[in-house]
C-alpha cells in the first residue's frame, strides 16, 4: 500500500507517492482544472494499493478530494496543522515547497490513523447549505427590520411595535407627512427598507419550502421526535455529515459540546458545561430541550426528575441535551443502516 500525498492550492496541486518505509517515489505537479481527477488516476495507475491524503479536504482541497472519492478512491483528510508540525519535524528547518508539503501530508497520512475518511457528498451536505443560508437570511431581516424601526422611531411618535410585518410598516408610513427634507430621506429610506424586507421574507418562505422537500427525500425519522420540525432537522443533519465518522454516542456527544468537562478537585467532583464542539448543533439540540420542557414530554419528565436529584436548572437541562445528542445519535444511524444503500 503506498499513499499519495496532496498539497492543493487555487490552480494547481502537487502530488508526492510515498511508500511503506516513508520514502518518497514520485512527485507530479497538475493544473486544477475539470480534467485533474483524471489525470491523477492515470498517473497513479501503476500503484493499485494505493490511499489518498489530501491536505484541508474541507477547504482548498475539497474539490480534488471529493473528484477522487466520487471516482471510487480511498481518501483521508489530513488537518493542515498536522501536515505543518511533519513538515518541521521531518525537516529540522522551516524549509517550505509544494513537493515538501505534500510529503508531509503523507506522512501523517501514513502515521495517523485516524484520519476522517472522506467520502462522497450526500443529501446532508444540500441540508447544510439551505440551513445556512436560512440563517444568513434570518440574520439579514433582522437588521433590516431594526434599520426600520431606527427610521420610524424619528418619523412617528412612539415609534413601532417589535413584531413588524412589512405590511404593518408600509400601513405605518402611509400616514407619515414629512416636515423636514431629512424627513423626506427618511421615508424613502423607509420604503426602500419595507421592499428589502419583503423581498426577504419571500426568500425565507422558498427557502422553508426547498428544507421541507430536502428533509422529505432525505428519508430522516428525526422529525418524529418532538421538537424537531423540518428546520431543525436539516440544521442537525447538515451539521452531522456523515454519522459514520463518530465512532460512539459518546464521540457525538463530544462534537456536540453536550459532553460536560469534569472539573474536580480533591474529594469534590463536579462537571462543567463544555464550550467546544459545533455550536450550530448545540444551539439546535437546546432549542429542543427547551421545546420539551415546556410540553408534556418524557424529556420534561427527565427534566423534573434532574431538578429533583438537587441539580440546578441550567445543569438539568444540559443532561437533557445530553439525552437528546444520544437519541439523536441512534435515530441517525438507524435510519443509515435502514436506507435502501445502507449509506
Amino acid at each position: 500500500m503506498i499513499t499519495i500525498g496532496i498539497d492543493p492550492h487555487k490552480s494547481s496541486l502537487t502530488a508526492v507517492v510515498m511508500d511503506s518505509n516513508g520514502e518518497s517515489v514520485a512527485t507530479i505537479r497538475v493544473a486544477v482544472t475539470t480534467t485533474t481527477v483524471g489525470q491523477l488516476q492515470q498517473w497513479a495507475a501503476r500503484w493499485p494499493q494505493r490511499r489518498w491524503a489530501v491536505e484541508g479536504a474541507e477547504g482548498l482541497g475539497r474539490g480534488v478530494a471529493q473528484g477522487l472519492a466520487s471516482a471510487g478512491e480511498q481518501v483521508v483528510d489530513v488537518p493542515a496543522q498536522l501536515a505543518a508540525r511533519a513538515r518541521l519535524l521531518n525537516s529540522g528547518h522551516a524549509r517550505k515547497t509544494d513537493a515538501l508539503d505534500a510529503a508531509s501530508v503523507a506522512a501523517v497520512a501514513l502515521h495517523h490513523p485516524r484520519l476522517r475518511v472522506v467520502r462522497a457528498e450526500d443529501h446532508s451536505v444540500g441540508l447544510r447549505l439551505l440551513s445556512d443560508r436560512r440563517d444568513d437570511l434570518s440574520e439579514e431581516r433582522t437588521r433590516t427590520v431594526n434599520r426600520l424601526h431606527a427610521l420610524l422611531r424619528d418619523l412617528i411618535a412612539g415609534g413601532a411595535k417589535r413584531n413588524l410585518t412589512a405590511a404593518q410598516a408600509a400601513a405605518l408610513l402611509r400616514t407619515v407627512r414629512p416636515m423636514t427634507p431629512a424627513d423626506e430621506h427618511r421615508k424613502c429610506l423607509a420604503q426602500d427598507l419595507v421592499a428589502d424586507l419583503r423581498r426577504l421574507d419571500r426568500a425565507l418562505a422558498a427557502n422553508a419550502a426547498q428544507i421541507q422537500a430536502a428533509v422529505a427525500s432525505s428519508g430522516t425519522t428525526l422529525t418524529s421526535m418532538h421538537g424537531i420540525g423540518p428546520v431543525l432537522a436539516a440544521k442537525i443533519l447538515g451539521h452531522t455529515g456523515d454519522i459514520r465518522r463518530f465512532p460512539t454516542r459518546h464521540h457525538y456527544a463530544s462534537y456536540c459540546g453536550t459532553a460536560p468537562i469534569e472539573a474536580s478537585s480533591g474529594e469534590h467532583r463536579r462537571h462543567r458545561l463544555s464550550r467546544a464542539g459545533n455550536r450550530q448543533l448545540n444551539r439546535a439540540l437546546h432549542l429542543v430541550a427547551v421545546c420539551q420542557i415546556r410540553t408534556s414530554t418524557q424529556g420534561k419528565d427527565y427534566y423534573h426528575q434532574k431538578l429533583a436529584e438537587t441539580k440546578t436548572a441550567a445543569e438539568a437541562r444540559r443532561a437533557l441535551k445530553r439525552r437528546l445528542s444520544d437519541a439523536v445519535y441512534r435515530r441517525i444511524t438507524k435510519d443509515q443502516q435502514d436506507s435502501p444503500a445502507g449509506t
